[in-house]
């Protein structure tokens, strides 16, 4: 295990995890401050992450048939306003261009929140026939909401997401594929972020305004409030109902389309630091990080510095050939020290150092990041063991995910029990009997709001009495405080 020191300016995770947070996103380069209120600017570091997530996300989209378009950010406010359950769920958050120059808008510009009404719109235009059917479209876009306290990724003005948009003739066909998506975003995070999260149905009261039913990801923090890493909405006809989405089907008679939408977006980012930074910076899973491996030459002497670096460049060329994205670190303006240091913030998963010494012996010493292990590794079948290191982070960094997660999870059968693990900072299960007054009753009075009710329950007609008025209930539902 590495000695225990201080980053300089990185506040400790177990001291104050929002002061560390916001000093690991600067330090670890992913973002800066802009100038605009709420804003931030994603370096290249961050924003790398971003197109791993893409590339990933986007393939998985087009294997599903759903192709890629781009709408305005601006939407005609008269536009916005016509599903009203829509209009009124976003309403604080909405931000509207009133003027061009000194002339004043009739109709004012929505800066789009979400694009459910300038999507639909073209939509009306483009689907007439059961043979348009189904039609699956997403864009990767920027949105903006009022966020009255923000934090990097977590919550901002602007931020970046996908947000994909599927009809169908059916009503079956269109909950097939609210929960396909919503299983493609829990396998992405298991399997490429390594965040073991929970799953399930939102209450009505916290659905996606304007929706039949929202399904969402739900990550447990470190300080065990929760952060919702992505939605996938069964928007069934209220839309198509309001903006005349209608097809004729095989009888030759009018239909309104049936609708989803589901979107991810860079607040994954932000969860991917809070589950996995530690007090020496950043640790990415190796299956998501820009760099798997970063290669350090030690310079010394300069009758043998040529032969490390040149030696570190063949190391460099066998792991690209591998499809290992590699790199070497060349900057030896910096030291040794801060160069290692700058690698362990950004979290790169496994450094590679070449010294005199490994050059002598013909080795590598590896170093992982999540744990600080060093290896020497033969250089003969060295890809081999640096592959099978890569798959071991990321297998550990998962299931150490799965133990926060279930160490900050608990049952609670009295509302008590409620309310003392709700104050510890935990996700608390609960029975609770649906009615929306005991839900909001339940926030006002411990903050705590209704997550969801995982895949599991759903089908569960369990005994059991509202943990709040004793009344009659079925399920158990997460509750936990929102990040």
């Amino acid at each position: 295990m590495k000695a225990d020191f201080e980053k300089k300016n990185l506040t400790k995770k177990s001291e104050n995890i929002a002061a560390w947070y916001n000093d690991l996103v600067l330090l670890a380069d992913l973002a800066d401050y802009a100038e605009t209120r709420g804003c931030m600017i994603i370096k290249p570091w961050g924003y790398a992450i971003w197109e791993s997530v893409q590339d990933i996300l986007d393939k998985q989209f087009k294997s599903d048939g759903i192709k890629n378009v781009y709408f305005p950010a601006l939407i005609p406010k008269s536009l916005f306003k016509k599903e009203k359950e829509h209009i009124e769920g976003f309403a604080p958050e909405l931000l509207s261009i009133d003027s061009i120059g000194k002339e004043k808008l009739k109709d004012p510009y929505v800066l789009r929140p979400t694009s459910e009404a300038v999507i639909d719109k073209s939509l009306a235009k483009w689907i007439k026939s059961y043979r348009d059917l189904p039609f699956k479209i997403n864009q990767w876009c920027n949105v903006f909401r009022a966020e009255k306290r923000t934090y990097p990724f977590l919550r901002t003005t602007e931020f970046l997401w996908q947000e994909a948009h599927t009809s169908f003739a059916s009503e079956k066909e269109c909950q097939e594929m609210t929960l396909k998506a919503s299983k493609w975003y829990q396998d992405f995070y298991e399997q490429y972020f390594a965040i073991a999260p929970y799953a399930g149905l939102k209450s009505q009261s916290e659905k996606f305004a304007g929706a039949k039913n929202t399904y969402t990801i739900e990550m447990v923090a470190p300080n065990g409030k929760a952060l919702q890493l992505g939605t996938s909405h069964n928007l069934s006809n209220n839309f198509s109902k309001v903006f005349d989405i209608q097809f004729l089907d095989k009888n030759g008679k009018k239909q309104y389309v049936y609708q989803n939408s589901f979107g991810l977006s860079t607040r994954a980012i932000g969860g991917l630091v809070l589950t996995h930074g530690d007090d020496w910076g950043l640790i990415l899973p190796p299956k998501i990080a820009p760099l798997q491996v970063i290669i350090l030459p030690i310079v010394k002497n300069e009758a043998l510095d040529n032969e490390i670096i040149n030696f570190s460049k063949v190391i460099f060329d066998k792991l690209v050939s591998c499809n290992i994205r590699a790199d070497i670190d060349l900057d030896f303006k910096h030291t040794l020290g801060y160069r290692i240091n700058d690698w362990e913030l950004k979290g790169v998963p496994l450094r590679i150092e070449i010294g005199q010494k490994e050059l002598k012996e013909k080795q590598l010493l590896t170093v992982r990041r999540d744990n600080f292990e060093k290896n020497k590794l033969n250089i003969n079948n060295f890809q081999q063991n640096i592959s099978k290191i890569l798959s071991e982070i990321q297998n550990d960094l998962f299931e150490r995910s799965k133990s926060q997660r279930n160490n900050l999870s608990t049952n609670a059968d009295s509302y008590e029990e409620f309310k003392k693990a709700i104050a510890e900072g935990k996700f608390v299960r609960a029975f609770w009997c649906e009615n929306e007054k005991c839900e909001s009753l339940i926030k006002e009075e411990t903050k705590a709001t209704n997550r969801c009710l995982e895949f599991e329950e759903i089908e569960k007609t369990t005994n059991g009495k509202c943990v709040y008025c004793g009344k009659k209930a079925n399920r158990r539902w997460l509750f936990a405080k929102s990040y």
